[in-house]
């Protein structure tokens, strides 16, 4: 059976970053402890930016849809209304991967006005690959990888060529209740050679039987450009061991970062094959 479990990371970012507003929230849910429960819970890479280390099993399906409003900065905001990431278990380590996306970017231009594009990021195709697991200290580690497809996205949104990205997931389980993922990463915009490196660094726990709660640091680095610094945090709530609700937001710790986010999502699975129990 698939096992839940909970991600968690220390945090490294300068103090002058921080109001003190921003500093309490996230102590709060740094300090936050809960009872963990060893069930067979639908694992999931949403609603943070941390993927989850687990592929899913042999067989089944599993659909995770989000709606998120991104502010980019005072004149222009970001809709995807849904991203969707579907994943098949080939196996018991490998996992296939679709992501689609409807994109709106509204933005104010002057003397323009208003202007709205809404149309179909480029298909990603890819997988999710387990690599080895946990021992002593060296992290539970698997790989994910995506291809996006030029000629697959709407006409604003059309890459000129194969856009890849991958990252490496990490987990280290500390104890019963509590334990460490963290991604590390490249991505490539289909129109350049010059990859962006990504990070990120996510808090989490269980709440009771039904309940989960996260923290998480991300962000991203490229050639000749300011690093991007953001910190979000979310609440999901399980219905059933095969369907799960979320909800998170988000906001910029460097000034380069995206103003602010938030988000809420849905993710549920389904066995394919005859037999119900999971391999």
């Amino acid at each position: 059976m698939v096992i839940f479990y909970l991600k968690l990371l220390c945090l490294r970012m300068p103090s002058t970053h921080f109001s003190n507003s921003k500093l309490v929230l996230l102590l709060f849910f740094f300090f936050l402890t809960a009872t963990i429960y060893a069930q067979s819970k639908i694992d999931t890479d949403r609603p943070d930016q941390t993927e989850s280390v687990y592929t899913i099993p042999r067989g089944w399906v599993q659909f995770e849809a989000g709606f998120n409003k991104q502010q980019n900065d005072k004149l222009s905001n970001e809709y995807f209304s849904p991203t969707l990431l579907s994943k098949y278990g080939i196996s018991s380590k490998i996992e296939f991967r679709l992501i689609t996306t409807i994109v709106t970017n509204s933005g104010h231009l002057i003397p323009q006005g208003t202007t709205n594009y809404t149309g179909l990021d480029p298909i990603q195709i890819g997988a999710k690959v387990a690599l080895w697991e946990a021992k002593k200290w060296i992290p539970k580690t698997s790989l994910i990888f995506h291809f996006g497809i030029p000629k697959t996205a709407s006409k604003n949104y059309d890459v000129k060529k194969i856009a890849p990205n991958f990252r490496f997931t990490m987990q280290n389980e500390l104890s019963k209740n509590v334990a460490i993922g963290y991604n590390i990463g490249a991505e490539w915009d289909g129109e350049t050679n010059t990859p962006t490196y990504i990070y990120t660094f996510a808090p989490g726990m269980n709440l009771g039987e039904r309940w989960y709660a996260y923290i998480e640091a991300f962000g991203s680095l490229r050639k000749n450009e300011i690093a991007q610094h953001s910190l979000d945090g979310g609440i999901a709530y399980y219905v059933n061991n095969d369907f799960k609700l979320d909800i998170s937001s988000g906001f910029e710790i460097s000034s380069t970062a995206p103003d602010w986010y938030f988000a809420v999502g849905a993710s549920f699975r389904f066995n394919t094959r005859k037999s119900k129990k999971s391999k």
